[in-house]
């Protein structure tokens, strides 16, 4: 029985991002029936270690090699998306109570030629490439006639994405940056991407390298979120790793409803930022998103990857709940699937896991599945007592 009573006053929300648990409802509308990235990770592999999640719950929501399901210390369930697709904008949108309505559009035959001719128009260069590609594969394709040319690649994948890749030696960061404002500016209306994605490389030919400056430049969220809720009644909201860029920080200086936002390179570096936080004095709330689980090995299908980067990442947790306080609450959840064993290399569409954690809460509860993600938000109001979130249903009486 946790110390009920006892109000927090932080709660850090960790999004392994792609960590998906199993194939929604409407997966196979999606083309993702079977699609289950933990669970077929664990079974590809033969096991997993993750012994600080199991002691959370994990092996409480999904059968996983590996992981058992037993007597556990932190609140397990699952949630489902009630949001139409199955992006890390609509995702993580959905976290923090918006349930979007609308697929954002997409463009398996590259863009329309209006769109292009104001692009290039615009950035005074014409382009390479406007198809759907995997970002490694069409720098080796186009990478040497980029430098040669420098015209920028524009390409897009099953996301709704405007990505746009570049040479830091033939177009340097910043020019990168302002030309992807350009284009953020210029898709609106029906051509209203998710996100417009700065893609630089190095490298010379047969041997061309992405880099960690990649910047996504996403629209707004179209109402207030958790996060605007909070900054409101005066708390900090802390966005760790790519939070700013999913909230509109191309186009708001922080990201909507953040009062700092802190870069990072990979997992690691964003579970060192957040446990630095933790160990600063502030109210409020930290989200922190740990991206190489879907940048790196999702889309990659690189499976062996990706169990490394879970094992890591649970090596790693003991020592972000050591910063922790009595008065804190930890929420660990994802975004979306991006099942590594499966054909596909995109997102699937999958439930995500909820494990929950605090000394002020009950152990081994059972939230059960959550109708939509929203529900993380609508505790987070909840807890802090801030009013006017429109989705989700708080589960913060069930851990009392």
């Amino acid at each position: 029985m946790g110390m009920g009573w006892m109000k927090l006053n932080r709660v850090v929300v960790i999004v392994l991002d792609s960590v998906g648990i199993g194939e929604l409802p409407d997966a196979a509308d999606y083309g993702d029936k079977g699609s289950n990235t933990l669970q077929n990770i664990a079974m590809a592999v033969g096991r997993l270690n993750l012994p600080v999640l199991q002691s959370l719950g994990l092996g409480n929501i999904v059968s996983l090699p590996g992981v058992s399901c037993n007597q556990v210390k932190g609140c397990f369930g699952k949630m489902a998306e009630a949001s139409m697709g199955k992006d890390t904008t609509i995702g993580h949108w959905e976290i923090t109570g918006i349930i979007s309505q609308k697929l954002f559009p997409v463009y398996p035959q590259g863009f329309p030629e209006e769109v292009i001719k104001a692009f290039t128009v615009s950035v005074g260069r014409e382009i390479l490439g406007n198809k759907p590609a995997s970002g490694t594969q069409i720098i080796q394709e186009l990478g040497e006639e980029h430098v040669r040319t420098g015209c920028p690649i524009v390409y897009t994948s099953a996301d709704s994405v405007f990505q746009i890749a570049a040479h830091e030696g033939i177009i340097p960061l910043d020019e990168l940056y302002d030309i992807c404002m350009i284009a953020r500016k210029i898709l609106v209306g029906q051509h209203q991407v998710s996100r417009v994605i700065a893609r630089p490389f190095v490298g010379q030919k047969d041997n061309f390298q992405r880099t960690a400056n990649r910047r996504d430049f996403s629209v707004l969220p179209p109402e207030k979120t958790v996060l605007n809720l909070l900054c409101e009644a005066g708390y900090e909201t802390i966005g760790i790793g790519k939070i700013s860029d999913i909230f509109g920080g191309s186009l708001a200086r922080l990201g909507s409803g953040l009062t700092r936002s802190i870069l990072t390179h990979g997992n690691a570096d964003g579970i060192g930022k957040t446990i630095e936080c933790l160990k600063q004095d502030f109210e409020g709330m930290i989200f922190t998103n740990l991206i190489d689980f879907d940048m790196l090995y999702g889309h990659r299908n690189d499976v062996e990857g990706y169990k490394r980067a879970l094992e890591e990442f649970d090596q790693a947790l003991p020592e972000i709940i050591q910063a922790m306080r009595e008065t804190d609450l930890l929420i660990l959840t994802a975004d979306h699937g991006c099942d590594p064993t499966t054909l596909s290399t995109d997102h699937s569409r999958e439930f995500v896991p909820l494990l929950v954690y605090g000394a002020a809460i009950r152990q081994g509860v059972n939230l059960g599945i959550r109708q939509t993600f929203a529900d993380v938000g609508q505790t987070i109001a909840d807890i802090f007592d801030v009013h006017g979130l429109k989705n989700g249903e708080s589960f913060w009486g069930m851990t009392r």
